[in-house]
């Protein structure tokens, strides 16, 4: 203990060192890692006939052993310590005449200029730039100054550091302003694991002559398992890409030495294009009890499935982890940009990265299972993507979900983990009359989806509980046959207004989508399309609802929301806060007729907010009724003008299974999953 240093500042004075080396007597100090671990990269950038320059060698014997193997004829080498360069000189007499040590200040050389081909420090601006005090910057100008001063254009100056934030963001913009090459190398394996967590780095900045009024800089990283190194566009950008190594190396750390007691997210990104590759959880089962065999597993989710349950959310995550049987599971989801060659090449790829993430007390050379639904990667096929000005990025996909089943999705990038539409896909039906494929002729690719719409699928469960409360709506006689007016705001892939329009054959149905890209998606994608009972109004929910106010009161038996808000700031994503402010939700209620439905999707985390939004509703609508979607944060609200149409839970159920069976009519298609009396058991009246 006696050889740390009382304060950070320390390390930067002579008389620190003569005492720590007076101390530690003969035992070499290899600060950041031996020569074996440096040697790889120092061998790319140093060459025997180099003039080198070590600064702060302490008894250090890197020099040695770069002189003794012939990387290097000529090392000079410099400290502030008497005690380490006495040492040092006494070490190499005789045995090394191409290496000498003098005690000297790096913030004051005596060499001339342009002296040196390669300035080589371990450690030394570390140890100088210890704290982020004016006093400790100013000597690392000095520093830098004087290793610009001694080296020859074209030289380079090789750092050797842990990276620390400040220390990073002073030599990178340092030496770029001065128009240097900066590349930073990550160092594969190394340091002394017990003494340092973070990943060692080392600067390689390489001298050219400063051009006047040019701003271009180059600045390039290279993570320790690719040789090729990758272009940064800025300084900030190289100190986060640097930052995002040292926070993953600290997780792998924490993993190795203790179970997980939250669920842990990290991205693996792409070498090339540097975009997010994998998505990986951790999850830890306390209630396993580990053995040899079920330790670790890695569980790779098929393509398009990362937005279920299971899969998309910590409590799915976790109940998958424990029904595994393991004790440390990480999920692995796959990104939609991405290819990938296989569940082999996934595996051959993930294999060396995952095991990083392993648990404590792992055995050794413990075979780790690679696990997946079904045995493969599962099919993603991106049938469109484009930007729009409202909703930003997105795509239109199609997936493949459990046997043979196929889903077509509308996504937006800003929250890729979110499914905004789905639809479900028909295989081909042979026309009357239309001859059989012959055996001969070539099958399809089994990977390759079908085209057709099933109009009947209602994707999301909140839509299924929208449609099952219509039965709310009043009269003795719920049936579809008679004529009903709705308004749905908030298009998407307008499965919902769909299945109105065409199981209430004499609904007719007002669609207001306020961004026209979804209206060409949906009639392109998804099966959509206007007639005299279907009208789609490219319109401001809030102005078109507020027109009609004006002009027509009491037009719709029912009006529903399923509208996103695009600010994700706000601890509600459904609808957009405007859409449930009172002076608005009185003018819902003026189109509503009197005994009509207002449906609401509200998709709120923030409780203090969602209390704050049915307070509201409760004033504007005397009749509230709720339907929490369960392992979803949706929750359905329906609210009526008039407390006189209050139905219990017998008679709701009545009227549902009523309404249902008038829907299910034969030769009519229906998804046999939904049952609108299971919808409606678990309402509330608020």
């Amino acid at each position: 203990m006696e050889l740390l240093p009382r304060s950070p500042g320390e390390f930067g004075t002579a008389r620190y060192w003569d005492r720590f080396f007076r101390q530690r007597g003969q035992r070499a100090f290899e600060w950041y890692g031996t020569f074996p671990e440096l040697c790889p990269l120092l061998r790319k950038y140093l060459r025997p006939r180099d003039k080198v320059l070590v600064v702060g060698c302490g008894n250090s014997e890197l020099s040695e052993e770069l002189y003794d193997v012939g990387m290097c004829e000529d090392i000079v080498n410099i400290d502030v310590s008497a005690a380490a360069v006495r040492r040092m000189r006494e070490r190499s007499a005789g045995r090394r005449p191409g290496v000498s040590y003098l005690l000297m200040d790096v913030l004051q050389m005596d060499f001339p200029d342009a002296h040196f081909q390669v300035v080589l420090d371990k450690g030394t601006l570390d140890a100088i730039l210890a704290d982020e005090e004016e006093a400790t910057l100013a000597k690392g100008d000095r520093m830098f100054a004087e290793i610009s001063r001694v080296l020859q254009v074209g030289g380079r100056y090789l750092c050797v550091s842990l990276a620390q934030a400040h220390v990073l963001k002073k030599a990178v913009g340092y030496f770029s302003q001065e128009g240097w090459v900066v590349r930073v190398h990550q160092l594969a394996g190394s340091g002394d694991k017990q003494q340092f967590v973070l990943p060692v780095f080392v600067y390689v900045m390489t001298k050219f002559r400063k051009i006047p009024g040019s701003a271009a800089q180059i600045l390039e990283i290279c993570p320790e398992e690719q040789e090729k190194p990758m272009r940064v566009e800025s300084a900030e950008l190289l100190v986060a890409a640097v930052k995002d190594r040292q926070h993953y190396a600290l997780l792998c750390s924490q993993l190795s030495k203790a179970p997980c007691r939250e669920q842990l997210s990290l991205d693996l990104c792409d070498k090339e294009s540097r975009r997010p590759r994998y998505t990986l959880h951790v999850i830890d089962s306390p209630s396993v009890k580990p053995s040899r065999e079920n330790h670790f597993a890695i569980f790779i989710i098929p393509q398009g499935r990362e937005t279920e349950w299971l899969f998309g959310t910590e409590e799915g995550r976790r109940q998958l982890a424990t029904s595994a049987g393991f004790g440390r599971l990480v999920t692995v989801a796959l990104h939609r940009e991405q290819h990938y060659e296989g569940m082999a090449g996934i595996q051959a790829e993930l294999s060396g990265k995952v095991m990083e993430l392993a648990p404590p007390g792992l055995p050794a050379r413990q075979q780790v299972p690679f696990l997946s639904v079904g045995g493969d990667i599962g099919v993603r096929t991106v049938r469109h993507c484009d930007t729009s000005p409202l909703s930003g990025e997105y795509v239109v996909e199609d997936v493949k979900g459990d046997g043979t089943c196929y889903f077509r999705r509308l996504v937006f990038l800003h929250n890729r983990n979110v499914v905004q539409s789905e639809a479900r896909l028909l295989a081909p039906v042979p026309l009357p009359g239309q001859k059989k494929r012959r055996k001969d002729k070539k099958k399809p690719s089994s990977s390759e989806p079908p085209t057709a719409i099933d109009k009947s699928y209602l994707c999301c469960e909140h839509h299924k509980a929208m449609v099952a409360g219509l039965c709310l709506l009043g009269g003795p006689d719920p049936l579809p046959g008679r004529p009903v007016a709705v308004l749905v705001v908030g298009l998407g892939g307008g499965s919902l207004p769909l299945f109105i329009h065409d199981y209430f054959s004499q609904a007719h149905v007002a669609v207001v989508e306020i961004d026209p890209s979804m209206l060409e998606v949906a009639t392109q994608w998804f099966g959509f399309s206007q007639g005299d009972r279907m009208q789609v109004h490219v319109s401001d929910g809030l102005d078109y609802v507020a027109k009609l106010a004006a002009e027509a009161p009491a037009k719709y038996d029912a009006i529903m929301f399923d509208v996103d808000s695009k600010d994700l700031t706000v601890g509600m994503s459904c609808p957009p806060p405007a859409f449930v402010e009172k002076p608005f939700l009185q003018k819902v209620k003026t189109i509503l007729k009197p005994e009509g439905l207002f449906v609401l999707n509200l998709v709120c985390r923030d409780a203090q907010l969602k209390e704050s939004v049915l307070a509201t509703l409760r004033e504007v609508f005397p009749l509230l009724y709720t339907r929490h979607i369960e392992g979803e944060v949706n929750e359905i609200l329906f609210c009526q003008p008039s407390p006189q149409g209050r139905w219990g839970p017998t008679e709701l159920g009545a009227r549902a299974q009523a309404l249902e069976g008038a829907l299910r009519q034969p030769g009519r298609p229906w998804d046999s999953s939904y049952v609108l009396a299971d919808m409606l058991q678990a309402v509330k009246i608020l």
